[in-house]
């Protein structure tokens, strides 16, 4: 009897909040109450050609002639985005693509990355997005356990397509100046160009689409979305305010999970996004000058790289116009969270999930002025839990325990058969963390990168915010490595400040006088920069597996 009543208690629950995300979606703009219409419309176009096809298509209606794009090359309206997706999505059948074909998708951030996704939904086609940083191997992997029939690529990717069989069929969608296209490609210019922008008969169901795992733990594995909840654009909105009809400047990888969403919302909204295909740091706050942003989508390196510039070459452009630096896809340190509101003003909110969980809490400016670091609180429609070694529930204030999620964006098994463990609906996150007092969530570090020395257990993470606080400290890593004594001893591999000397008994003592004996690392090794990849997350096992005497 008490297992019903508690099962009619969450049903309850659920309903209520789905009443308050559709709530949120009306206050955010993304759904209009003067044109109710539009919205069921979208929701029933969602069902058979996904998001990115769905927002090409309600785009081209709703805002067709605003800017949807800006990139190198100049800027795209939202009516052009969808014409040029028809045409490609016609040219694209000539090579044989039709609902439930697999599509690579190998793009920097650009114009051809949107046209690509918005075509492959609107052939049903499914859509893996590939990572910019793959090794030929890794590239080669991917495709062939991914089943790729046929793959669009930027022509700075050329080699790496010498790995798979020379009949695949193969598309440029940014071509370098110099660069002369291959024997047997396409450009996706010239493919729009020679294509009728007619639509096409919609396929039977949304093909849906695969946006890999980081793979900093070796090969990425491929989380698939075969649907996603209408209500889950809710989860974003409910704690971040979007612009509408105005500037996001983008330089988070769209092809991967914080790009992808943060580009899926600013479409609905009727903004203008602005891209780079490479991120530099001042040349990003060109961009926010210049296009007057309302908002910023970047990962903790690219922040930390914009606050690292100074005060002198960051007063040279007007910032004044960004009302949110939006943050995902790495940890966020307590010393880098209060420089950037420093340096920006109250604006910043950290997004913490993951390529699998999707959303599961955001911290917003004034609970990181008030606990920096924080990731927050969970959005409407989502939850976040705590459980122990045993499976057993944690519940009170600071206590360490696994973070299981719970939300509308299911999550249902890697690609290669493989799955997340669940316990009572709520999915592992692969992290450690803790509440406060007052309920916010602080991430303590991945629950594979803990370490037992000594018989003591040590996250990284908590020295690395330690030793970043020091003026001297651009960055630092820190990590587990074999030790014959304790069977694990930390290594902190530390970049410095230009011009600042190196001294690593400093930094143990440092470290020695704020914490734990047990938490101060063995060594101490100084490099030029920290293993990093496309997405901005660190390669500890890199770092793990480095001769520091060579």
């Amino acid at each position: 009897m008490a297992d019903l009543m508690t099962d009619i208690r969450q049903k309850f629950q659920h309903v209520a909040e789905s009443g308050r995300a559709v709530l949120r979606l009306v206050d955010s703009g993304v759904i209009d109450l003067k044109d109710l219409g539009s919205t069921v419309r979208g929701a029933k176009l969602a069902r058979v050609y996904g998001p990115q096809a769905t927002m090409a298509i309600l785009g081209g209606d709703r805002y067709a002639e605003l800017p949807a794009i800006v990139d190198e090359h100049g800027t795209l309206t939202y009516k052009q985005v969808d014409d040029q997706s028809w045409a490609l999505a016609r040219g694209l059948q000539s090579l044989g693509v039709s609902a439930g074909s697999v599509v690579g998708l190998l793009c920097r951030d650009h114009r051809g990355l949107i046209i690509a996704m918005a075509a492959c939904g609107k052939l049903g086609a499914r859509l893996v997005l590939m990572n910019t940083g793959f090794a030929k191997p890794q590239f080669a992997e991917v495709c062939e356990r991914e089943k790729i029939g046929v793959v669009l690529h930027d022509s700075e990717f050329i080699g790496l397509l010498d790995a798979l069989p020379a009949e695949l069929p193969r598309v440029l969608t940014w071509l370098d100046e110099g660069v002369d296209v291959p024997v047997g490609a396409q450009t996706l210019d010239d493919i729009v160009a020679t294509n009728s922008t007619e639509p096409l008969p919609p396929p039977q169901k949304a093909g849906g689409s695969v946006i890999l795992t980081s793979g900093t733990t070796g090969l990425p594995k491929g989380a698939p979305r075969e649907s996603v909840s209408p209500l889950a654009t809710a989860q974003i909105v409910d704690r971040v305010p979007f612009p509408r009809k105005g500037t996001m400047v983008i330089v988070s990888p769209i092809f991967h999970s914080t790009g992808w969403a943060t580009y899926t919302v600013g479409a609905a909204l009727g903004n203008k996004v602005v891209t780079a295909r490479r991120f530099k740091a001042e040349a990003t706050l060109a961009l926010i000058a210049e296009h007057k942003a309302d908002m910023l989508v970047a990962v903790p390196t690219m922040l930390h790289r914009m606050v690292e510039l100074g005060p002198d070459v960051i007063a040279k452009y007007d910032t004044s116009s960004l009302k949110v630096i939006l943050v995902a896809g790495s940890a966020l340190s307590p010393e880098l969270s209060t420089r950037v509101q420093d340096t920006f003003g109250d604006v910043l909110y950290n997004m913490y999930g993951s390529t699998e969980c999707a959303i599961a809490s955001i911290a917003t400016p004034a609970e990181l002025r008030a606990a920096p670091g924080t990731a927050g609180r969970a959005p409407v429609t989502c939850e976040v839990v705590l459980y122990d070694e045993n499976d057993g529930r944690i519940e009170g204030a600071n206590r360490r325990g696994r973070l299981f999620v719970r939300n509308g964006a299911p999550f249902t098994g890697y690609t290669d058969g493989r799955n997340k463990q669940i316990i009572d609906g709520y999915m592992s996150s692969g992290d450690m963390g803790h509440f406060d007092e007052n309920g916010l969530l602080f991430v303590d570090g991945r629950d594979d990168d803990m370490i037992v020395s000594g018989g003591e257990n040590v996250f990284p993470q908590e020295v690395e915010n330690l030793l970043e606080e020091r003026a001297d400290v651009a960055e630092v890593a820190v990590v587990g490595v074999d030790d014959v004594e304790f069977g694990k001893r930390l290594r902190a591999f530390v970049v410095s400040e230009p011009g600042v000397a190196q001294d690593a008994a400093e930094i143990k003592q440092y470290v020695k006088d704020n914490l734990a004996r047990h938490k101060v690392p063995r060594d101490v090794v100084f490099v030029e920069d920290l293993p990093r990849n496309a997405t901005g997350k660190l390669l500890r096992r890199v770092l793990a597996e480095m001769d520091v005497d060579g």
